[in-house]
C-alpha cells in the first residue's frame, strides 16, 4: 500500500452535518478546565500509573509476530515486588514531548517491535489492530480485533484521530510483507506497541464515542500492520508536504488564505492554474524482464499512480518547480500560472 487519492468537498460537508443536526439531542454540559493545569494532573496519573503496573516483558523475547492481545499489563498488589519475566513499564516505556493547544505534554511509549516495513506519515491512512481502554479503571472503549483502514488526518467524510495517534503511530513502521491464506492475511514483522496518553492529546474534554469520560488518561495497545500515503485534495501533493511549515498541523496551512487548507484546496495559490495542473509530470517504465530498476525519485517528485503488465511496471509522477528560483514552488505562487499539462497550440 503506497498512494491512495481522496477528493474532499468541504462545502458539501458542512452544509450536509449542518443539515443533518438533530436539534432535539441533549449534549451534556462539560467545564472546559485550563489544559495547563489539566495536564499537571494527567501527568501525574500517569507517571503514576507507569510506577504501579508491569508488563510480561519476557513473554516477547521469542516467538515473531506477536499480537496486542498478547499484551498483558498488571497492576502490582501491595507490597509485591515485580514478577520473574516481567517489567515495569516506568522502566520499559520511552518518554516523548510534545506541544499542543499552547501546553507542554508528555507521552510514554512502550516499544516492542518496531516493524521492518516503511513508516507512515501523520497524514496517511493506516490499517491497524487495536484496543484502548481507560487508565483510571482499564474500562476497553475501542478494540479492533480485524485490521481496519483509518485516517491519521481526516477531512470531510473521514474524520481523523486524536493527536496521540499522529504523533506514536508514524514512530513505527508497517509490516515488511504480508500473506494471503484462505480469506485471511497475514503480516509479517510489523509494528507492535503500547502508548499511554494524557487527555490533552486525547478527547480532553470531549467523550470519544460517547463511552469515555471527559478528561480521561488512555492507553493503546496497537499493531501497524500496512500504511498508504495520502493525497485529501488529489492535487498531486502528498498532504504530509502541505504542512508547510513541518509542525504537524495541515488545518493551519493555508496559502491564498481562502479558508481552505492546502491539503484539502486543489489550487493552493488561487491563481487560476489547478495545483495538478503547475506539476510537471514525468512518466517512466521500467522493464524488469531486462533487468531494470525503479528510478529515484528528486525530493520535490511525487507517485501519482503505477500500473504493472508482464513484468513493465509504469510510473507516473509531478515534480513541483521552482520556475523563478525564488524558493517558493509555483504551486505556491499567485503570480506563476504554468499550466504544464497545457497542450502547446
Amino acid at each position: 500500500m503506497k498512494s491512495i487519492k481522496f477528493i474532499v468537498c468541504l462545502l458539501l460537508v458542512t452544509v450536509f452535518v449542518i443539515s443533518c443536526k438533530d436539534d432535539d439531542v441533549t449534549v451534556p454540559d462539560v467545564v472546559v478546565r485550563d489544559r495547563g493545569e489539566q495536564q499537571l494532573a494527567d501527568s501525574d496519573s500517569l507517571v503514576a500509573y507507569l510506577s504501579t503496573h508491569y508488563y510480561n516483558s519476557d513473554f516477547f523475547l521469542t516467538g515473531t509476530n506477536h499480537k496486542y492481545s498478547d499484551i498483558v499489563i498488571t497492576e502490582l498488589a501491595e507490597g509485591e515486588d515485580v514478577p520473574a519475566g516481567h517489567t515495569l513499564l516506568l522502566d520499559a516505556v520511552e518518554t516523548h514531548s510534545t506541544t499542543y493547544e499552547d501546553t507542554d505534554y508528555d507521552y510514554y511509549v512502550l516499544r516492542l517491535n518496531q516493524g521492518a516495513g516503511d513508516s507512515p506519515r501523520f497524514t496517511d491512512q493506516v490499517r491497524m489492530r487495536y484496543e484502548g481502554f481507560t487508565l483510571v479503571d482499564g474500562t476497553v472503549f475501542d478494540s479492533l480485533a480485524t485490521p481496519e483502514d483509518l485516517f491519521l488526518t481526516g477531512a470531510g467524510f473521514t474524520p481523523g484521530l486524536i493527536r496521540a495517534w499522529q504523533l506514536v503511530v508514524p514512530m513505527f513502521n508497517c509490516a515488511d510483507s504480508f500473506m494471503n491464506s484462505g480469506g485471511i492475511t497475514n503480516y509479517n514483522n510489523f509494528g507492535l506497541g503500547v502508548m499511554f496518553v494524557p487527555s490533552g492529546i486525547g478527547y480532553f474534554s470531549g467523550t470519544g464515542s460517547g463511552s469515555i469520560a471527559s478528561y480521561s488518561n488512555l492507553v493503546f495497545k496497537f499493531e501497524l500492520l500496512q500504511y498508504e500515503e495520502v493525497d485529501h485534495d488529489a492535487d498531486g501533493i502528498p498532504s504530509y508536504v502541505e504542512d508547510l511549515d513541518a509542525n504537524l498541523d495541515v488545518f493551519e496551512d493555508d496559502t491564498d488564505e481562502d479558508l481552505a487548507p492546502n491539503y484539502i484546496d486543489q489550487d493552493d495559490d488561487n491563481d487560476g492554474v489547478l495545483t495538478i495542473n503547475e506539476l510537471v509530470p514525468t512518466t517512466y517504465t521500467v522493464d524488469t524482464n531486462m533487468g531494470e530498476t525503479e528510478p529515484t525519485l528528486a525530493s520535490n517528485e511525487y507517485e501519482l499512480n503505477r500500473s504493472t503488465s508482464n513484468g513493465i511496471i509504469t510510473i507516473n509522477t509531478v515534480t513541483a518547480v521552482d520556475s523563478d528560483n525564488n524558493g517558493t514552488p509555483d504551486y505556491l505562487q499567485e503570480d506563476i500560472a504554468i499550466n504544464y499539462n497545457e497542450e502547446e497550440e
